[in-house]
């Protein structure tokens, strides 16, 4: 009765794929592979064609605040507000590209908060920094030498032949709609060199905002931080270091748990993965920040597991099943695995794409990437890494055909000397 009760308990659980299956994933390979092909050519050509003709984009891909450079600001509203009105509003004084999320005050405070994210670090625009230096290139008898900016965008440094009146260049600013809070001299006396500093980019915004939902509606800003154009690029050699060194280290560990045979097909799928991850960015144009590095490094380890349970599988039936085709081991292996590969990429299918659903801002991107990653990571295991690895053991095993063969003619040959009467 026992045993007739856990047979019923069995007979109950679901099965996505019946045991015995035997689907064919190898024998149509080649399809599979020249999808991927496609998917990585599509890739390089979207990536210039979003920096040189898709005007509107002007990027290869829509970089975050964290690589092309800008600021985030944290507003305390003191009355509800619309996140389409702040957008608009921003819009308006040439931020069309801002960034506008519900801020959760972890002291819950302030509960009107709103985190904004623009691509800049100051109010002046590159159009009105080069009026700033024509209009400043004369000032009387003094003719400017030197204009330089600093990091953050907020202050300007100008070097003359001759003394300036601060006065006369912060009307020279103002006449261009430039406002400025101070203009003092800087270093030494004989330098003639003046620092201008100028009005700072979140009091532009907290003006125009105030201005648009009425006196007051800004609370406070309690937090503004700025990413300037130097570390930003810093920031994008840096992601692709840490994408780098990831894949290496995975070679070095796909080296001691497999051997040769498996690593390349391991590498080249992981490849595969992060490059048509990042195409998928770079079609839909979704901002692409450093929270998607590390939604593509995730890719990357989520991929490079499912890669070594099926060979894991392969490398378990190879030595059992001696007797058969390789390329029907590994595809045997496959099928053998593929419920709990498709158990495993659903699970973590569904909860990022509710994420992405139901998010925002980085979340979403986030979400977004790992989607895409978990789908192409389940192919690339099946379709892209098992046929290196049938590639690379067939070559493998042609190559200890040759050594045996010669080896065996070597040693036939020495006996035929050996046979050989020695003339008298």
């Amino acid at each position: 009765m026992a045993a007739q009760g856990t047979a019923k308990h069995e007979q109950r659980f679901f099965e996505i794929i019946k045991p015995g299956s035997n689907y064919e994933f190898i024998g149509n390979q080649k399809y599979w592979i020249g999808l991927s092909i496609v998917l990585v050519a599509l890739t390089i050509v979207m990536l210039p064609l979003n920096a040189y003709v898709f005007k509107s984009r002007g990027h290869m891909l829509n970089w975050g605040v964290d690589f092309r450079g800008g600021s985030e600001i944290v507003i305390e509203f003191s009355k509800p507000v619309d996140a389409g009105e702040v957008r608009k509003t921003l819009s308006d004084i040439g931020f069309a590209d801002a960034d506008v999320v519900k801020y959760v005050d972890p002291t819950h405070q302030h509960p009107y908060n709103f985190m904004i994210r623009v691509g800049a670090v100051s109010v002046v625009s590159e159009q009105q920094a080069k009026q700033i230096h024509e209009s400043l290139g004369k000032m009387g008898d003094a003719t400017l030498k030197r204009f330089e900016w600093s990091e953050g965008g907020d202050k300007v440094y100008l070097r003359y032949d001759k003394p300036v009146e601060p006065a006369a260049l912060g009307s020279a600013l103002k006449a261009i709609g430039i406002n400025s809070n101070q203009i003092q001299p800087f270093g030494r006396a004989d330098e003639n060199t003046y620092e201008v500093t100028l009005v700072g980019l979140d009091t532009e915004i907290r003006h125009a905002l105030d201005a648009k939902l009425g006196a007051g509606a800004v609370a406070a800003i309690p937090s503004v931080e700025s990413v300037g154009a130097k570390a930003g690029k810093q920031l994008q050699i840096d992601g692709a270091r840490s994408l780098i060194y990831a894949i290496l280290l995975i070679m070095v560990y796909i080296a001691f748990r497999f051997d040769l045979r498996y690593g390349p097909g391991t590498v080249v799928a992981l490849l595969h993965d992060a490059v048509i991850t990042v195409g998928a960015f770079a079609i839909t144009y979704k901002e692409f920040s450093l929270t998607t590095v590390a939604a593509v490094l995730t890719i990357i380890g989520y991929s490079m597991n499912d890669t070594v349970v099926v060979f894991d599988r392969i490398r378990e039936n190879a030595q059992r099943l001696r007797d058969r085709r390789f390329d029907r081991v590994v595809n045997q292996s496959i099928n053998e695995t593929l419920s709990r590969t498709i158990w495993t990429s659903a699970t973590v299918f569904f909860v990022t794409l509710a994420m992405n659903v139901f998010g925002v801002g980085v979340i979403r991107d986030f979400a977004f990437a790992m989607n895409v990653g978990v789908i192409v990571g389940t192919y690339s295991s099946i379709f892209i890494a098992s046929p290196i690895l049938i590639w690379l053991n067939d070559r493998y095993m042609a190559s200890q055909k040759r050594e045996q063969a010669t080896g065996r003619n070597a040693r036939r040959g020495k006996r035929d000397d050996d046979d050989v009467e020695p003339e008298v």
